[in-house]
């Protein structure tokens, strides 16, 4: 019987166990940390204590004068040398541009801003330093809340930025909405929080420059989801540094989780000053300061109104989302809640009409962009809280009210209301699935017998979809995206037949470095040893956008894909030459090129790749070597959907919250490697459940961020979490030859409702209809407390 460490082919849907592994539990990972260079110096930020301040006085005397410190710079100092500010990757119409410093000038707008750095020969000496630097400010008046800040008379953000609102922006037909809302029998209303959250990749940002004076190159090694948006971004537009004088290498990433696509001030700072010093520069955050620093996720305050018929029929929906940007804007913040959170307001179900309209609201809180989801979690959490809202006003089951309203399996592909047109979709089996393994009834029985004894038992259920690799790139670029969603890869064979794929995509845990090999190894009919795959190295890599938005397998994978074709089309070539044979009458298969008719007659893959690079016998006007490069730029997005379902026991003494099983059917398209997909989906449902149970940012009054530690933000161990139960269906998507969908988020889109609606369920015999995340045992406690003191 084959296992996970022994493949057999196909290799296409083999349990192959990750091949970076390896290095990575024995500690010979190569993160940024881990490379020093010689003569690197180390940096140190100065940042700021208030939310919001004017800053009057820098003096930076005492810490330069500190024994080991090489430099001290301010922003004035990077402005002076002609540093420009941090662009904004996803312009809006209307849209109030934010002028971001990597070191803040004249003014800070939420605690941690960096207001000068120290560069000295150790990290210890950096940091004694830093606090040698004397700041005076004149603390102004803050605002972190997003609603509170659109207020009149509410403290100002950014003065061409009236009532703090950065955009606004809608999407839908509202006239349409407003009469069948108007028109419906049973309309459910309901505001709904989804709280700010911070990323906590294992990994810290990190970054180290290194300048050549003889050559006037740069390089920057960086903790980055895609290189080489880093390099355009920051050698175009930040720096003034040529693309060809700019390397950016991201070596193993551990984790991003979304945080790490975005150009921060850190890596800017550490490229200008590695050119004044002449000497490496080296910045490796605390993890304070990722509290502080990272780019949170989430923020949106959201008032909803799902309209149904006499049938419980959805009619409409409306929705109005107030979403919290932080200070300034980061890279895709425009994005988020806007074409990746209104556009999948649709979700499974068939609204015949939906008008949603966001404001984007600047405050003075750390900046928000994307993280794992990135809008797609918040539409669905709008869609699945109120659908169970819904089926208990409405007397229904809630899976059967979800099942009603599905779209039918018979109507893709899909155009809904909000932009997008579904590429293929069959819901309903994932659904019944996914309730056959829970034992849905079964459980409805127990969960009464359990309530006549005093125990608290619920079930949700929480039926989403994903829009997965962002594409074409011409429709991304009228809708405001700076750049395009295209892919590249080159595949390089050698002439023993060996192969190095280099991918514009890029892993910090998704396991690229088996998938890709898999598939090349599969399609080529060769040793999955037998491939390398190069990633993260402007220098050696062509163009490409990185990962993000689960793309990796349904874009990237499509672009190896390609350049394998083009490598089988040339080798068919030769192959026939050296065969005698006509070009149409050979067949690739298993590995080696074989007369039809006449297997026989044949030549293995590692023969041919060896004939095209001696050269000795080839096709007329067939050029020596066997390699190729694609780029692939879908032509529409990837729609992954399914259905979770959890239970929970809720102690009403203590308001604990007990996650008894956890219950998830996918479709994502057809699968690589199931150990790899059950992994992402494992992740993702931790990190959805942590949201609904225990993860919240929390801001006081003043701005000063109250869960800036693990001391104090709850990430879940794994021991609070039970064994995850996974299943499949497969619904090929129609965009890619590979007819791969993408499954990078999908646990965390689906499982923050469905935690959050088990509890609910639990706690319907208090009559408690509604309580915002985190679902936290206090929270939980306080209600119940309320509401059998009200009964």
């Amino acid at each position: 019987m084959a296992t996970a460490t022994t493949p057999t082919r196909p290799l296409i849907g083999a349990r192959v166990t990750r091949r970076e592994d390896l290095r990575f539990i024995t500690g010979r990972g190569r993160y940024t940390d881990d490379i020093t260079l010689p003569g690197t110096t180390y940096a140190a930020f100065v940042r700021s204590p208030y939310a919001h301040a004017r800053i009057t006085r820098i003096d930076t005397d005492a810490a330069r004068r500190a024994r080991g410190v090489h430099a001290v710079y301010t922003g004035a100092d990077l402005a002076a040398g002609g540093v420009n500010g941090i662009p904004v990757g996803w312009v809006l119409p209307d849209m109030k541009l934010t002028d971001r410093r990597a070191i803040a000038v004249d003014e800070v707008r939420y605690v941690g801003e960096a207001v000068a750095v120290v560069i000295a020969d150790t990290p210890y000496t950096a940091k004694d330093a830093a606090e040698l630097v004397a700041v005076e400010y004149e603390e102004l008046p803050a605002v972190t809340d997003a609603v509170a800040a659109m207020q009149p008379g509410a403290p100002v953000v950014h003065a061409n930025a009236p009532n703090n609102v950065c955009f606004h922006w809608t999407i839908g037909d509202a006239e349409k909405t407003d009469a069948a809302i108007r028109g419906a029998a049973t309309v459910v209303r309901q505001r709904l929080v989804n709280q700010r959250l911070i990323p906590n990749a294992i990994e810290p940002r990190a970054a180290l420059a290194s300048y050549n004076g003889a050559t006037d190159e740069l390089t920057l090694y960086v903790t980055s989801q895609n290189p080489h948006v880093h390099r355009l971004i920051m050698g175009a537009f930040v720096l003034g540094v040529p693309e060809h004088k700019f390397r950016v290498i991201a070596p193993d990433v551990g984790g991003g989780f979304g945080s790490k696509i975005f150009v921060y001030p850190e890596e800017v700072v550490m490229c200008w000053a590695t050119r004044q010093l002449g000497r490496p520069v080296k910045w490796t955050a605390e993890r304070r300061e990722s509290f502080m620093t990272d780019a949170h996720g989430r923020d949106h305050v959201t008032d909803v109104e799902m309209a149904f018929d006499a049938r419980g029929t959805v009619l409409a929906l409306r929705v109005k989302t107030v979403a919290n940007l932080g200070a300034h804007l980061s890279l895709f913040a425009p994005a988020i809640p806007t074409y990746l959170y209104g556009t999948l307001l649709n979700g499974v179900y068939a609204f015949p009409t939906i008008y949603a309209e966001v404001d984007g609201v600047l405050t003075h809180t750390t900046p928000v962009d994307a993280y794992r989801g990135a809008g797609r979690p918040e539409a669905c959490y709008v869609l699945e809280r109120t659908m169970d809202i819904a089926a208990r006003q409405l007397g229904i089951d809630p899976a059967e009210l979800r099942r009603r309203n599905f779209v039918p399996a018979g109507s893709f592909p899909y155009q809904t209301p909000v932009a997008l047109s579904y590429d293929s979709g069959n819901y309903a089996p994932a659904l019944d699935r996914a309730l056959q393994m829970i034992g849905y009834d079964a459980f409805r029985a127990e969960q009464e017998a359990a309530r006549r004894e005093g125990r608290y038992l619920g079930i949700g259920i929480s039926s989403y979809i994903e829009a997965c690799g962002l594409a074409p790139s011409q429709v991304v670029g009228s809708l405001g995206a700076q750049a395009g969603l295209w892919e590249s890869a080159t595949v390089r064979v050698h002439p023993t037949g060996k192969v190095t794929i280099f991918t514009g995509s890029h892993s910090h845990g998704q396991g690229h470095e088996t998938t890709f090999a898999q598939l090349a190894a599969d399609e080529l009919g060769i040793a999955i040893d037998d491939v390398e795959i190069v990633h993260g190295d402007t220098g050696r890599v062509p163009f490409g956008m990185g990962t993000y938005g689960s793309r990796s397998g349904a874009v990237g994978g499509t672009a190896i894909h390609m350049s394998i074709e083009k490598i089988k089309e040339k080798g068919r070539r030769i192959a026939a030459h050296l065969l005698e044979a006509a070009p149409e009458d050979v067949e690739f298969s298993g590995g080696r090129f074989s007369v039809k008719g006449s297997p026989d007659r044949g030549k293995t893959f590692a023969e041919v790749s060896l004939a095209a690079y001696l050269a000795h016998s080839m096709p007329a006007g067939t050029e020596p070597g066997l390699d190729a490069t694609s780029f692939y730029d879908p032509s529409n997005f990837t729609f992954p959907f399914g259905t979770h379902v959890c239970t929970v026991e809720v102690n009403p003494r203590t308001g604990v919250v007990k996650v008894l099983r956890y219950v998830a059917v996918d479709d994502v398209g057809n699968v690589i490697n199931p150990m790899i997909v059950d992994g992402q989906l494992h992740g993702g449902i931790a990190q959805g459940t942590a949201q609904a149970l225990w993860e919240r940012a929390v801001y006081d009054e003043g701005g000063q961020l109250l869960t800036a530690s693990l001391m104090d933000y709850a990430v879940p161990k794994a021991d609070m979490l039970p064994l995850f139960e996974t299943d499949r269906t497969v619904t090929p998507s129609p965009v890619n030859p590979l007819g791969i969908k993408g499954v990078g988020e999908a646990g965390t889109i689906a499982s923050t409702p469905a935690v959050a609606n088990a509890v609910l369920d639990a706690l319907s015999p208090f009559g408690i209809t509604h309580l915002d995340m985190p679902l936290t045992p206090a929270t939980v406690w306080q209600a119940i407390q309320s509401a059998t003191r009200r009964g």
